[in-house]
């Protein structure tokens, strides 16, 4: 059987919110219900039909389990003959549901699927082990190094030399972007309301002499870089694509998905996976980053952005590419882990379908994950 190339023909996400803040009271699977409703309805106008869904391809982190996809499906009223699957690969997990669905589809379905991911670290679970509570689960097991995040992006900094300055005015530059794209309206048609939020809550004017008031937050004395102004916000949404054999999308525009890689790295170093994870790709498609027009990388930490754009040449100690990120990412945004890279997807349809660019511009979405990984997805508009 000759695979298929899966192409998303459309794509949406609900406003992100700070953690405790206006989606509080939404559950993972209320956020993902909106979103797949939104996606589906688009997708079903895009096609002009109501085509049969094969799967609901969820990524989540920190959810109750239930499998979420399943549970989010039902919620938003999809059949019940429908299946669901939940996908963990931390900060990765909604690029790589969407990878899921679009593997399922080269195997040969004819089915559209239904892909992305959801977090609400608002009404995440506490977890218990020996009678403690513990805020994550082990990224690698004991004899491996395992820091959490913003140590490793600290200690990133470090050994890369990211300065202080170097990280505050890339926090400035994704704010900057993302309130321009705001009040410019570019993410309007991306953006489904849930309860009466209609915005995100993140990006904001902002200011190099306001990022210089924050303390660092990793480091055990003053000499650290990370802080809170240029660090994502932990944050509470979802986003999900629909994908569907690129020879069944009739005159529908997408993307289309013409490569992946997802790779492992040293655990020590779990924000440089990006940087190994596009090399991979580039070397697999014959693809060259010039060749690329729009990227998208799930901006956890800006050292750990930094350091990866600064491996792959799209930016030095003073610039970075306007291909990156381009209104803005998630330093304006936030990051809801399991859904952050699925907006990432989201965000390419905007920026390459819905403004119209030509059939073959190619789009490129990657994160990083805990425990020393990384994904990267590449993308094709066809029309």
């Amino acid at each position: 059987m000759r695979n298929s190339v899966a192409t998303v023909i459309a794509a949406r996400r609900t406003p992100i919110a700070t953690v405790g803040q206006r989606l509080a009271a939404f559950s993972v699977d209320s956020l993902a219900a909106s979103s797949l409703c939104a996606t589906l309805t688009d997708a079903q106008l895009a096609l002009g039909n109501q085509p049969a869904i094969g799967d609901v391809v969820l990524g989540n982190c920190m959810g109750p389990g239930g499998n979420t996809a399943r549970v989010a499906s039902l919620a938003a009223g999809i059949d019940v003959t429908v299946p669901g699957m939940t996908v963990d690969r931390q900060c990765g997990s909604g690029l790589a549901a969407v990878l899921v669905a679009a593997e399922q589809i080269a195997a040969g379905s004819r089915s559209m699927r239904l892909a992305g991911g959801a977090e609400s670290a608002s009404t995440a679970p506490t977890r218990i082990a020996k009678n403690t509570a513990y805020a994550r689960a082990a990224f690698a097991p004991e004899g491996f190094p395992d820091p959490d995040m913003g140590p490793a992006a600290e200690a990133l900094a470090g050994t890369r030399r990211i300065s202080r300055d170097q990280q505050d005015a890339y926090a400035l530059r994704s704010h900057d972007r993302a309130v321009d794209a705001r009040n410019s309206g570019r993410f309007i048609n991306e953006l489904v309301t849930i309860g009466d939020v209609t915005t995100d809550d993140g990006p904001r004017p902002m200011s190099r002499a306001m990022l210089a008031r924050f303390a660092p937050v990793f480091a055990t004395d003053t000499s650290g870089t990370v802080t809170a102004g240029n660090s994502c916000r932990v944050s509470d949404g979802a986003a999900t694509v629909a994908l569907v054999p690129d020879a069944d999308r009739g005159s529908a525009p997408g993307l289309a998905l013409i490569g992946s890689a997802t790779v492992g790295c040293d655990p020590a170093t779990p924000g440089l996976g990006p940087a190994f994870a596009i090399e991979s790709l580039l070397e697999q498609t014959g693809v060259r980053l010039d060749d690329i027009e729009a990227v998208e990388i799930v901006e956890a930490f800006a050292a750990q952005a930094l350091a990866v754009l600064w491996e792959i040449g799209l930016a030095s100690a003073n610039t970075v590419d306007d291909r990156v990120c381009a209104d803005g990412g998630a330093l304006a945004l936030g990051h809801p882990w399991g859904a952050s890279g699925a907006v990432s997807v989201v965000r390419l349809f905007s920026r390459l379908v819905r403004s119209g660019r030509p059939a073959g511009t190619l789009g490129l979405a990657t994160a990083a994950i805990g425990g020393g990984m990384g994904v990267a997805a590449l993308f094709r508009v066809v029309r």
